[in-house]
C-alpha cells in the first residue's frame, strides 16, 4: 500500500480507446470528460424516473440507507441502450478485458441514486462480488463505467477512488481518507477496472447525485444483475444485435451458453436457426 493518492485524470471526449486502456493499466481509473451531451442523461433519467422513484433505499450499510439503486435500464431505457455500448466504452472493454478471453458480457446496469446524508460507502473491490475470489494480480476479469447523470462534486457524493490501488493486495481495508473523488460535471464517464478500491462518496450536499454504474465481466464468469430477466428475449429481439449479445445472448466461450440441443442464444432472439454444436 501506498500514501502517495494520485488524482483522478482526466481526459478530452476524443479520447481513444487506446488513450484510456493506457491509463487504465497504470492508474486503475480515468475519467472521460463530457462524452455525451447533458441532454442524453436528460432523456435516460426521464425513462427511469418512474422507476427510480418506487426503489426503495438500501437495506444495509454497503448499499446505503439514503441510497437508490435501480436496474434493468436496457429493458427500461431506450435511451441507455447506445450508451451500454458505446464505443469509447466497447473498444477500451476490448484492450482491458478482450486480450485475455474469448467475449466479455454486460454485468449489471443501475441507476446510484445518493440521497443527502448518505455517508462514505466502505472503500471495497467490486470483483469481489465474485465471492472474494483472489484473482491473480494484473489480471482483470471486470471493468466498470459511471455515466454522471448529474454533476458530480466531491460534496454531493462524487464516486471516491485510490488511483493506482489495482496493484495493491487484496483484501485490505483502504479508509475513506485514502480515496479521492472522480470529480466531473454531466454526461462525463468514469471508468474503473474491478480491482481498484473504491466506494460511493458522502452526499454532503442537498441534492441528490445521480450516476449510472454499468459493469462489465469476462463470459465465463456469472453476471451480477439477471440479464435474463432484467432483459428477456421478447424485449432482446427488439434491440440492436450486438447489444443483445453483450447482454449474454451468445456463447461465452467454446462450450458455454448453449440451450436445449447445442443451440446458439441468438436463436431465442431472432427465432431462426443458427449454426450449432460441437464436437469433444
Amino acid at each position: 500500500m501506498s500514501t502517495d493518492i494520485r488524482q483522478v485524470r482526466v481526459l478530452d471526449p476524443e479520447a481513444s480507446a487506446d488513450d484510456v486502456a493506457a491509463i487504465l493499466a497504470e492508474d486503475g481509473c480515468v475519467t472521460v470528460a463530457e462524452l455525451v451531451s447533458p441532454q442524453v442523461m436528460d432523456a435516460v433519467h426521464a425513462e427511469m424516473a418512474p422507476y427510480i422513484e418506487r426503489t426503495p433505499m438500501g437495506p444495509d450499510d454497503f448499499s446505503g440507507h439514503r441510497t437508490r439503486r435501480t436496474g434493468s435500464m436496457i429493458a427500461r431505457s431506450p435511451s441507455f441502450r447506445p450508451l451500454a455500448n458505446h464505443p469509447l466504452v466497447t473498444g477500451t472493454l476490448d484492450r482491458v478485458l478482450g486480450d485475455h478471453a474469448t467475449s466479455y458480457q454486460l454485468h449489471l446496469t443501475q441507476v446510484i441514486d445518493i440521497g443527502p446524508g448518505e455517508p462514505g460507502q466502505l472503500v471495497h473491490r467490486d470483483q469481489w462480488a465474485f465471492d472474494f475470489f483472489p484473482f491473480p494480480a494484473g489480471y482483470e476479469v471486470e471493468c466498470h463505467v459511471m455515466w454522471a447523470m448529474t454533476d458530480f462534486t466531491e460534496e454531493n457524493g462524487a464516486t471516491r477512488v485510490i488511483p493506482g490501488s489495482h496493484a495493491w493486495e487484496d483484501k485490505l481495508r483502504p479508509q475513506y481518507e485514502e480515496t479521492v473523488p472522480a470529480v466531473m460535471p454531466k454526461g462525463s464517464i468514469f471508468f474503473y477496472v474491478g480491482s481498484v478500491y473504491h466506494g460511493g462518496g458522502a452526499n454532503r450536499s442537498d441534492a441528490r447525485r445521480l450516476g449510472i454504474n454499468v459493469g462489465y465481466t469476462l463470459s465465463w464468469l456469472r453476471q451480477e444483475e439477471n440479464q435474463y430477466l432484467a432483459c428477456p428475449p421478447e424485449v432482446a429481439r427488439t434491440i440492436d444485435e450486438d447489444l443483445a449479445k453483450l447482454i449474454g445472448y451468445r456463447r461465452g466461450a467454446y462450450a458455454l451458453g448453449y440451450f436445449g440441443d447445442l443451440q446458439d442464444p441468438m436463436e431465442a432472439v431472432r427465432g431462426v436457426p443458427t449454426d450449432r454444436g460441437f464436437s469433444t
